[in-house]
């Protein structure tokens, strides 16, 4: 196997000891690893004193850029206006989000490569032309693949996928960003980042019985809940964290983003060690056990870690119980002991329709020889799963291993149906039969999310979130009242047989293996290489640059809609059959927050027009008020933004004229895109204030004159019976940021020449 930029891993290791020992002087302490890794790949010198953590932006200079095909599009469509020959870092481009689960994998491959021809064609060319790695269609998910050839402990990499998160199984900083960010460091500049927070938590014991990695991620989502890791990098160690592989660890970190972490982490150990070698990587292996010390926290750090980190959580493995989280968000975490009487009380659907395994979170090797091992016992004890069951592996060289050692035979053995390697119904790219029935059903997953029709686009689905051998164990009972701990099932011959916990391969004891692993690269020279985009295409747009400020505060506007409760980015700008129009802004902005739930009617997608007094779609009511020349603003509720890092989330309201976001609080990820797109992310200084904003509202933003950081706005809401409120308003923008702002959006200063 090829050792991608081993060059630049070697250099990376050649001065994280200097800068390391010299970081740990300025602070006067011991370090923890997320630390080390912070102060190794700063953009500048050492301050003159330590950042502050929660408080201080940081300039840093990522090692690598990694983009998934939904994503990407957009992204290089601003990294061309961007001006550059070539991109700064190795970066690379991963086919794995247009994939429709609808038949099988050979088959929906074949659909895939057919109907997003143009926009594969697309990422192939410009990827040709910029340097840039392109895996393609089949080749697997964005972060199995990043873990199997590029992820690598002390180093720190962006993405373009909330889930980059996934690479701190191998001992990385690896951060979800926008489009905008990931063209920031390809152009060669300096990336931005509010010196995250630190949360440890300390693994004790062995896991035993049913509990698997997954297990750990929903106990801490659970006491967490969605936003209790934002603004924090989740730092796991301990004797417990050094017994787990390298893609447990992977499937931990993954996850994290469900809690909002900045990104999560674990140290060095034999295990990743291990899994480098297997991988082909033994001479990365080398390299970093010669500095694994810096490549591990302090033991400071973790004897005393109440001292250094800003939060601690304990969780001892030996009495970690199985979890399953949800419905509608992956935060409500059960006790497997205690989740049928949950089921009950809270009258979800008890049948259970669908089990799937896989997704970036859950589909390496070692996850489906947990899975098989449960199948093959139904086999051999006469029992077909009686819910439909699907397996997603993560990568081509994992299904093509898979199928050399008999797991993806054992599978087909109680029914399981294998789909291609790529996110599919994890994402909503499900074409899932009876769907648009809006029937109460419940299906469970070993995916990351579960919000209200992420998968199948379905709001009556319940979707649970488990580990691979739960979620089988639970597709053969077809019944979420299922123990498989305790309970016994009855089989085709009318005997009652237990299924007996998992056993799994940590790796392939034939090693991994694969014919054609999907890798397109680069041409050495992209000068003569023309980057394919049809004018006539209703997939792909050229962008224009967004207008700057006018200099002037704004008035006149007008109340889009005021979100009621959870809106996450999946509520603002819908996958599923969207992600058809990821690279073309104006076809794509048609699905803006045709999600969320409007608090005057309880109703989505249908809003007030104030121009007309008519009720229509969001989409439609906002480019009546672009038409008209008047500006809007979206209100909403706590932690907007949550999930995904996609920017068209930012993108869609800025290209359609909304020009101020103000909620309660907002998803870190989110936050930054509206401000690279230029628009204003606002936050009310008194919560309650969002209980002011009315259905025929128009605002004033006061204050833009004298923008400065800490320094808040005013919004004035005047009402429709002629009274008005003053509200006070807080942002987070620091000199750089107010900068986007002024010129319109962070790109146009690139592509003026000045620094971002």
């Amino acid at each position: 196997m090829k050792v991608f930029d081993l060059d630049m891993i070697k250099a990376v290791y050649a001065r994280i000891p200097e800068r390391v020992d010299a970081a740990k002087q300025l602070l006067g302490r011991p370090m923890t690893l997320s630390e080390k890794i912070l102060y190794a790949h700063l953009w500048e010198n050492l301050p003159g004193k330590p950042y502050t953590r929660g408080v201080d932006y940081v300039d840093f200079a990522p090692d690598r850029v990694a983009m998934q095909d939904a994503t990407a599009q957009m992204a290089l469509l601003q990294f061309m206006q961007a001006k550059r020959e070539k991109v700064a870092v190795p970066s690379t481009v991963h086919c794995d989000h247009l994939i429709q689960a609808k038949v099988g994998a050979t088959e929906d491959l074949k659909t895939a490569t057919e109907t997003n021809k143009e926009v594969y064609d697309f990422l192939s060319s410009v990827s040709n032309k910029y340097g840039i790695g392109f895996w393609k269609p089949g080749a697997g998910i964005i972060h199995q693949v990043v873990l199997e050839n590029y992820a690598f402990p002390g180093g720190m990499m962006i993405g373009t996928d909330s889930h980059t998160p996934n690479a701190g199984g191998l001992g990385m900083v690896a951060i979800g960003v926008g489009g905008a960010d990931a063209c920031d460091v390809m152009s060669g500049l300096a990336w931005e980042l509010k010196m995250p927070k630190l949360i440890g938590v300390k693994l004790t014991g062995t896991l035993k019985g049913w509990a698997s990695p997954k297990d750990i991620i929903l106990e801490v989502a659970g006491r967490l809940t969605v936003k209790g890791g934002t603004g924090a990098i989740v730092e796991y160690f301990g004797t417990g964290a050094d017994k787990l592989s390298a893609t447990g660890k992977g499937t931990i970190c993954n996850m994290g983003a469900e809690i909002g972490a900045t990104t999560s982490i674990f140290g060095y150990d034999k295990k990743m060690a291990k899994y480098l070698m297997a991988t082909g990587r033994r001479s990365v292996a080398i390299a970093a056990n010669k500095i694994k010390n810096y490549l591990r926290p302090d033991q400071e750090c973790i004897d005393n870690p109440q001292a250094y980190y800003d939060e601690v959580i304990e969780i001892n493995l030996s009495k970690l119980e199985p979890r399953i989280n949800g419905p509608f968000t992956p935060d409500l975490a059960w006790p497997l002991s205690k989740f049928a009487a949950a089921v009950k009380k809270n009258k979800w659907p008890q049948e259970l329709s669908v089990g799937l395994i896989g997704s970036c979170t859950n589909s390496s090797y070692e996850d489906l020889t947990r899975a098989a091992s449960i199948a093959q016992q139904a086999a051999d004890k006469h029992i077909k799963a009686k819910a439909q069951y699907t397996i997603t592996p993560g990568s081509e060289m994992v299904r093509f291993t898979a199928e050399r050692d008999g797991l993806l035979d054992t599978f087909a053995k109680i029914g399981g149906v294998t789909l291609a390697n790529a996110c599919g119904p994890c994402i909503g790219q499900w074409a899932r039969h009876g769907a648009e029935k809006g029937e109460r059903n419940s299906i469970i997953t070993s995916f990351n999310r579960n919000f209200a029709k992420r998968a199948d686009g379905n709001p009556n689905t319940h979707a649970f979130v488990a580990s691979p051998e739960i979620v089988t164990a639970f597709a053969i009972a077809g019944d979420l009242t299922f123990n498989p701990a305790k309970d016994t099932i009855t089989n085709e011959k009318g005997e009652q047989v237990k299924l007996d916990p998992p056993l799994g391969v940590e790796l392939p004891p034939r090693g991994f293996d694969v014919i054609d692993a999907g890798y397109q690269k680069p041409a050495r020279s992209g000068k003569n290489v023309k980057v394919k985009v049809s004018p006539k295409s209703d997939r792909l747009q050229l962008l224009d640059p967004f207008k700057p400020w006018e200099g002037t505060d704004l008035t006149g506007l007008k109340l889009l809609i005021k979100a009621k409760g959870k809106c996450t980015t999946d509520h603002i700008s819908m996958a599923g059959p969207w992600l058809k129009y990821r690279g073309h802004l104006d076809n794509i902005s048609n699905n803006l927050l045709i999600g969320a739930v409007n608090f005057a009617n309880d109703a989505t997608n249908k809003v007030k027009n104030q121009l007309t007094g008519e009720y229509g779609e969001v989409p439609a009511t906002q480019r009546a008020y672009k038409a008209a020349g008047i500006g809007s603003i979206v209100v909403g509720d706590e932690n907007y933004g949550e999930g995904s890092s996609r920017e068209h989330a930012a993108m869609e309201p800025r290209h359609l004229g909304v020009r101020a976001i103000l909620v309660k609080s907002f998803a870190r990820i989110h936050e930054t895109n509206l401000k690279k797109q230029g628009m204003l992310a606002l936050t009310f200084a008194n919560a309650a204030d969002y209980d002011k904003i009315q259905e025929d509202d128009t605002f004033d933003i006061l204050g833009l004159t004298t923008f400065a950081p800490g320094k808040p706005l005013t919004v004035v809401a005047h009402h429709k019976d002629g009274s008005k409120d003053e509200i006070v308003v807080n942002h987070t923008y620091n000199e750089a940021q107010i900068k986007w702002f002024k010129a319109g959006a962070a790109l146009n200063l690139i592509a003026q020449g000045e620094v971002a």
